[in-house]
């Protein structure tokens, strides 16, 4: 009797377990799948969702990423919003959602191409790096017949970044590190030193991000300088932690993001105040050279001098292996957040400050 029961009841679970999977791909099934984005196609003052085909698993299935296309009165011009092009990097996915979810789309002027999730392979395991332990933002412009990770990127580039006109790459800190707000950005040119200006940073840190002229054919690069190097003005910013959603980076980044919409003429004048953010040079990350327990003596955006102490390392029985100091005047836009760590294992990122921005 009790077996029978208990037969009854677990039909009953499997039951309803296959009914909720039956409601969620039917779900699925009501986002529209596409191999291409087709601008021409989406008529003015429409939201539309879509799964994006990259490429195909094992099983010979494809596998999707989420699009959201927000398409105003007009369609120029036509600001992306990137995040999560390394699979642990998801507070860039919030602001694209909050971003989304506030956009009125009949004064909308423009259009834009969000993909809160970019990294399609590595998101749903928790990993940063791609299948193949390659690091996709370091692989562009990829190969139409290369290997996985080349194919990938290539697929990002002529899918993606082949439609649009501005780009905000999203990103974070990788596993067992903390980032302050900060971005990274080709001050040199006036629209993307403007872009970078509009987010509500704590440190804009002067970086060209593009090969030389005479290394742009053979060399890989990152997203934002093969987008750059298509003509497109972009920024990278870096909300924070990894693999967490936190509630202020994703709210100031949501002003980002507005403030450059209304800069670039895409929803009414409403641009929300900024912090004065600190500008920097060059930056650079300072190793340790021995082994053990850390503990840091200093914390993000802190301005540090030349020789402050930044860290003590200790051995397992609490005795002191070593004492680290600022090599010379900075702030520090990033640190470790792991206290066990190895030779050659990073302490903090050092940017140094620029006096004349």
């Amino acid at each position: 009797m009790y077996v029978n029961y208990y037969t009854t009841i677990m039909k009953k679970y499997l039951l309803l377990v296959s009914l909720l999977f039956s409601l969620f791909a039917l779900s699925q099934e009501q986002i529209e799948t596409i191999d291409d984005i087709q601008l021409e196609q989406i008529k003015p003052n429409q939201i539309k969702k879509y799964w994006l085909k990259m490429i195909d698993n094992g099983l010979a299935q494809p596998v999707y990423i989420p699009i959201i296309v927000a398409k105003g009165t007009v369609e120029k011009p036509v600001l992306g919003l990137t995040a999560a092009i390394h699979g642990n990097e998801v507070n860039g996915v919030a602001v694209i959602q909050r971003v989304l979810a506030d956009i009125t789309i009949d004064s909308l002027q423009g259009t834009i191409i969000a993909v809160p999730g970019l990294n399609g392979i590595s998101l749903p395991l928790h990993q940063r790096r791609y299948i193949d332990n390659e690091d996709l933002n370091r692989n562009f412009p990829g190969k139409e017949n290369g290997n996985r990770t080349q194919q990938y990127v290539w697929n990002i580039k002529t899918k993606i970044l082949s439609k649009i006109d501005y780009l905000i790459d999203m990103h974070t800190a990788s596993f067992g590190r903390e980032n302050s707000l900060y971005v990274r950005a080709a001050l040199e040119d006036p629209e993307i030193k403007k872009m970078a200006t509009l987010q509500d940073a704590d440190i804009i840190l002067k970086n060209k991000g593009v090969p030389s002229a005479s290394n742009q054919a053979s060399t890989t690069r990152t997203m934002r300088a093969e987008a750059m190097l298509m003509g497109i003005p972009t920024i990278t910013v870096e909300y924070g932690n990894p693999q967490v959603f936190q509630p202020e980076m994703i709210e100031r980044g949501k002003v980002g993001v507005t403030n450059i919409m209304s800069w670039l003429h895409m929803i009414p004048q409403k641009k929300s105040v900024v912090s004065a953010p600190i500008y920097c040079k060059k930056s650079y990350w300072i190793y340790l050279d021995q082994g053990g327990y850390l503990e840091l003596t200093v914390a993000l955006n802190q301005i540090v001098e030349a020789q402050e102490l930044i860290a003590i390392l200790r051995n397992p029985f609490g005795d002191i292996i070593k004492k680290y100091y600022a090599p010379e005047k900075g702030i520090v836009i990033g640190k470790t957040s792991n206290p066990i760590n190895m030779s050659g294992g990073r302490i903090i990122h050092l940017g140094i400050v620029e006096n004349n921005n």
